[in-house]
């Protein structure tokens, strides 16, 4: 089975994104963002699903968006949410819940790669300021941004649950720990 679902951009919407007032809504044009998770996306969220009770769909959300966004370029958008939502029939809400709470989902384009830099205490202590510094000067983007190639995205997170290795950061699910600029560079540098 093959899961659509097309949400109009109108003054209905409860969009996750929508911040315009009722007239700003009624002057721009009806919009349809369209998503459609394939079938061999949906055959994989239903092994996930069978993992749970019956009663218990909403266990599957974590691993039907982690699905969805490896798919959908490495970001969901709102219309994939949604479609993940319709799929396995739950509210909207639940879904958006689940993908603006963990860091690991991204709710707006990135690059091919995304460079999560862990920013917190124990990073912090043992030298991320310099990391963040050499990574910001050597690929000419801040925190938060992606390369205007579209290879490499910034990304500052909270903790990668590795304090004994700090600083570090995570590309995909690859964890690199004890960083120096010698070490950013190498790591780059193997980046295609």
């Amino acid at each position: 089975m093959t899961a659509r679902f097309t949400n109009p951009a109108d003054r209905n919407s409860n969009s996750i994104n929508s911040h315009s007032t009722s007239a700003e809504a009624n002057a721009r044009p009806l919009k349809q963002a369209l998503y459609v998770i394939p079938s061999e996306i949906t055959q994989k969220i239903d092994v996930w699903v069978q993992k749970f009770p019956a009663d218990r769909k909403q266990s599957a959300v974590l691993y039907a968006l982690k699905l969805v966004q490896a798919h959908h370029q490495g970001w969901l958008s709102e219309a994939a949410m949604n479609a993940v939502a319709h799929y396995l029939g739950l509210p909207k809400i639940t879904v958006y819940e689940v993908a603006t709470f963990y860091s690991m989902f991204e709710l707006k384009p990135v690059g091919r790669h995304v460079l999560s830099i862990c920013t917190n205490i124990s990073c912090m202590l043992n030298g991320c300021e310099s990391i963040v510094a050499h990574l910001k000067q050597r690929l000419g983007i801040g925190l938060g941004q992606t390369t205007p190639d579209g290879r490499i995205t910034l990304k500052p997170v909270e903790c990668l649950a590795a304090c004994q290795e700090a600083p570090m950061m995570q590309i995909a699910e690859q964890n690199y720990a004890q960083l120096t600029p010698e070490k950013i560079d190498h790591i780059l540098d193997g980046l295609s």
